[in-house]
């Protein structure tokens, strides 16, 4: 399984890269596993400021539906447009081209409360 060193993950199997103010958001390898083959992606909180653990979307797989979750305090400033033709780009690549939304993080010191790579192997591990 593929748990890149660089980001930091959710309990609810969301990741974020963080540069700055800024991040991108998608969801993990596992969580793509899990999920299976991904059919669909709305995102409809562009322009929304949210709280850490807010929905700012769905996601759609063959057999479920599920909720995304944001990590951290932010303004949801962009939405990946490749995913309304391929959302299976999150199967392929969940870390690059399968990334969700791209955020202004509000609130830096909420990343302290979320896992590092080692800290979600082990949530998915155990």
């Amino acid at each position: 399984m593929n748990i890149p060193e660089n980001l930091y993950y959710t309990n609810d199997h969301e990741w974020i890269k963080v540069e700055g103010n800024t991040g991108i958001v998608g969801v993990t390898d596992f969580a793509q596993h899990q999920l299976g083959d991904i059919v669909f992606v709305d995102v409809t909180s562009v322009g929304e400021t949210l709280a850490e653990g807010d929905t700012f979307g769905t996601i759609e797989a063959v057999k479920t539906v599920s909720d995304l979750f944001l990590p951290v305090d932010a303004e949801v400033t962009g939405f990946n447009e490749a995913l309304n033709d391929e959302p299976e780009l999150i199967n392929k690549d969940p870390y690059n081209a399968g990334w969700i939304v791209k955020v202004n993080i509000t609130d830096t010191s909420k990343l302290s409360g979320l896992l590092n790579a080692e800290q979600y192997k082990a949530l998915v591990e155990a």
